[in-house]
């Protein structure tokens, strides 16, 4: 229990003290002592606990239980625990004694007026302890924890205005407040007290920067009533007492963790004494609070799909209709960007990562806009962002940015225990160069505010070998019934030799890939045969092969995955400027809704009438319990580097696991 504040008491006129419930005054009577004393003796009124502290070893004891030998180490501490009725209601009484004489040699009085105050927000998230017995200026994370929670108000409740909800200084709709966090400042205690002293709301210019704070000032059925009060130009606010012992305000989170910011906010409230007109106030007491802003998390694909994004060009109907009727099949809600607002720019994965924000009283979806600014970049801003729909971006100040910041370089993992770490909520996969090496990397913006959110801690991967530079290239997560609930699914071109190499020795060589491309005489069939006898097309396959192998040691090391978690998917790339691209459509490039899975169309070689490109994933991926739906993307996407996973986007049901139950 903190001291609130050292007061001395004086023999000639009593003195009087403000003390605050629960919080221990110290009371100095050594400075006015009169001469001979030896001994003392400390009462007070029924409510008043007073306390001897001989020294830290000791403890303390009751002081009212004997008389005490004058001594200047001994500390005597004043607690009440209860607001007074009025003021001066109380009191303590310190008594000077010497043994030659019968009678106290004088009297010294301090008068007492309690008050309560307590600035209180929500501390017991879901499952977490008790709210009552933590302290408030800390921020616990874990099931054991303790903390208030902000959420960054950052969507669009009034579809009418033009900007964000944390934009402005402005409550526009009364359902903005239902993305705040409650603040309420309690006192109790006699009114005549505020009449010369005063209660200040205040926080630091840094955290005013990164939070708003709005006082209820009357009805709160009118958005008027919601007054400014702290946040950016504001550190201060002198509370007036409209709602007599309870003030309530709302609180917005402005600014997401990043770089140099760690989340954590503090405000804090004041009584100052303000009765010496001939000198400033004086603090008395100070209580705190501290939220931690919510994080943005990411949803892997094998959460389930709430809704399918897919973007209507001029030579996609055939690819739109083949995802909406997956998305059918999923129960998913289906968004269609029409070609007026694309511009022909159809990579809407690239385009923004879906995922959310949670605090224990709202869930809110947040797309996460990439820098990239193809012709969909308008797309998340005027589209997605909405009512209880939220929106963020990061880009670098010189807008210098590579084919790795699109978000196709931009996944998570499953849930996974790694090196004897938990990861509840997966681990963010971001594609980049080699250690040391000097390639492309994800922009600086990107990947701090990636790791500033603490809960998906990320793993670089090396894709600097890839044409394009997507994770999403070479791998996938598909739902498992067991092991650790998931597969990871790489691209393998041994695989891939492996399986035509059998087909070969069938009696199949002569079987061609490309078959029943339509309207694109760009591509040529090409036999097992000629494949398997191109020694470039298999040298270079064997670097790739290479680094798809460095990335499954780094996955494998950074997830705890096991051989029997990854399942290796047959595909071929080809160099174009010395970068890989697809060989044939990207298998691993998938769609995955729930247990239907939207997979490109390999136009693999046709043995008994069926692919056996196909038939090979079907058996790999079908005894999981998983249908495959093999799509058509050659033309529009695969001949353009990208799939089918590039080509849709989807937004997913949040994790069950509450982020501030896990310990970063």
């Amino acid at each position: 229990m903190p001291l609130q504040r050292i007061v001395r008491v004086c023999l000639e006129h009593p003195t009087s003290v403000v003390c605050v419930a629960g919080v221990e005054t110290l009371v100095d009577i050594y400075g006015s002592v009169p001469e001979g004393t030896e001994m003392f003796e400390v009462y007070g009124t029924p409510g008043v606990d007073i306390y001897i502290s001989p020294n830290m070893e000791r403890g303390r004891e009751r002081a009212d239980t004997r008389r005490w030998h004058f001594d200047s180490s001994l500390e005597i501490i004043v607690v009440m625990n209860s607001p007074s009725n009025d003021l001066n209601d109380s009191y303590v009484q310190i008594s000077y004694h010497s043994s030659r004489e019968p009678l106290p040699l004088a009297y010294a009085v301090l008068y007492l007026t309690c008050v309560d105050i307590s600035l209180d927000c929500d501390l017991n998230c879901e499952g977490r302890q008790d709210g009552n017995f933590v302290d408030k200026r800390q921020w616990v994370w874990g099931p054991s924890g303790y903390g208030a929670i902000l959420l960054v108000n950052c969507d669009r409740d009034d579809p009418s205005c033009g900007i964000q909800d944390n934009d402005d200084q402005h409550v526009h709709s009364l359902q903005d407040l239902e993305d705040m966090s409650v603040m309420v400042l309690r006192t109790q205690g006699p009114a005549a007290l505020f009449d010369d002293h005063k209660l200040v709301l205040h926080t630091s210019s840094y955290d005013a920067e990164r939070a708003r704070v709005f006082h209820v000032c009357g009805p709160e059925d009118t958005c008027e009533a919601y007054r400014h009060v702290l946040g950016q130009d504001k550190v201060s606010y002198e509370v007036p007492r409209f709602h007599g012992d309870e003030e309530r305000f709302f609180v917005e989170g402005l600014s997401f963790p990043d770089a140099g910011f760690t989340g954590l906010i503090s405000f804090h409230v004041t009584l100052l004494d303000d009765s010496n007109e001939a000198f400033s106030a004086s603090p008395i007491f100070t209580d705190t609070v501290v939220f931690r802003v919510a994080p943005w998390i990411m949803t892997p694909s094998t959460l389930l799909p709430l809704e399918v994004y897919v973007c209507r060009v001029r030579n996609n109907t055939c690819f739109v209709d083949a995802v909406a009727e997956l998305a059918r099949k999923a129960g998913c809600k289906l968004t269609i960007c029409p070609q007026d607002e694309n511009r022909n720019d159809r990579w809407i994965q690239d385009e923004m990562e879906l995922g959310y924000i949670q605090a224990p009283h709202k869930t809110l979806p947040v797309v996460f806009d990439s820098p990239r600014n193809g012709e969909l970049q308008d797309f998340p801003y005027k589209r997605i962002l909405g009512p209880d729909f939220g929106y963020v971006t990061r880009e670098p100040r010189d807008r210098s940015v590579s084919g790795l910041d699109s978000f196709g370089n931009l996944e998570v993992s499953p849930p996974v225990v790694a090196n004897g770490k938990e990861y509840p909520l997966g681990r963010i996969l971001i594609g980049g160069n080699l250690p040391g090496s000097s390639g492309r990397r994800v922009t600086q913006v990107v990947r701090d505010f990636l790791h500033a959110q603490k809960v998906q801690p990320p793993v670089e991967l090396f894709v600097d070998w890839l044409a394009v530079g997507h994770v999403d290239e070479f791998l996938s997560f598909v739902p498992a019934p067991d092991g650790k609930g998931f597969r990871m699914l790489l691209a393998s071109p041994g695989a891939c030799f492996k399986l035509f190499q059998e087909k070969r020795k069938c009696g199949h060589g002569r079987a061609l890939l490309f078959q029943g491309v339509v309207d694109n005489e760009q591509v040529k069939t090409i036999s097992i045969n000629q494949v398997l006898s191109n020694e470039g097309l298999i040298s270079y396959n064997k670097f790739v092969q290479s680094c798809i192998d460095w990335n499954r040691e780094v996955l494998k090391r950074e997830l705890g995955l096991a051989e029997c978690d990854i399942i290796d998917v047959p595909q071929l790339f080809k160099t174009e400027r010395k970068k890989a691209v697809a060989f044939f459509p990207d298998l691993v490039n998938m769609l995955v809704l729930g247990k239907y899975l939207g997979i490109p169309k390999p136009f693999g070689p046709i043995i008994n009438g069926r692919c056996c490109l196909e038939e090979k994933v079907r058996s790999l991926l079908e005894p999981l319990g998983l249908h495959c739906t093999f799509i058509d993307d050659f033309t529009p996407y695969h001949m353009l580097h990208g799939e089918v996973h590039c080509g849709t986007n989807v937004r997913r049901k949040p994790f069950s696991f509450k982020w501030w139950n896990m310990v970063p």
